[in-house]
């Protein structure tokens, strides 16, 4: 249990302190009530993809504690509930467990990345910005989109 406190518990607070608007303290409480449920279902759990269970527990909670909130403070339909509580919160996760990912990456392999898809670069431009052969950058593109996709099957993210 204090391997996976030590390993998960500082990014999991951060994705869901982020989930909760900066709310430090009932995402101390969240991520508490996560680690408490994988140390019940410790023997269910496969350690490969523990961490992509942690995220999902923890956005569950935080949606059922928005949810809670949300009905007690006023009355609302619950389809506009379900979709304002969701839409943040599914592109929180996405873009915690997208940036795991680039972490994972060799420097190389994440600057190419950033500059081809956050920058909106060409190959071609990149190879100019860089002083690299055309070829030389298309090459790093391609390893570097390869190297990502194992790291978020890694994280259990399949492809399409």
């Amino acid at each position: 249990m204090r391997a996976l406190y030590a390993e998960h518990a500082t990014p999991l607070l951060a994705f869901v302190q982020r989930l909760l608007n900066g709310d430090r303290a009932a995402a101390e409480d969240i991520v508490q009530e996560t680690l408490l449920r994988a140390w019940r279902h410790a023997g269910e759990l496969d350690v490969a993809r523990v961490r992509p269970w942690l995220f999902a527990t923890a956005r569950h909670l935080a949606v059922d504690a928005h949810r809670a909130r949300v009905a007690r403070a006023l009355e609302a339909p619950a389809a506009e509930v379900d979709a304002t509580a969701t839409d943040g919160v599914d592109a929180a996760l996405n873009a915690a467990i997208v940036l795991d990912a680039l972490r994972s990456l060799t420097p190389p392999h994440r600057a190419i990345l950033i500059d081809y898809f956050y920058r909106g670069r060409t190959a071609a431009e990149i190879a100019v910005e860089r002083g690299l052969p055309a070829g030389t950058a298309r090459s790093r593109v391609y390893y570097a989109m390869r190297a990502m996709r194992l790291a978020l099957q890694a994280q259990g993210v399949s492809g399409p």
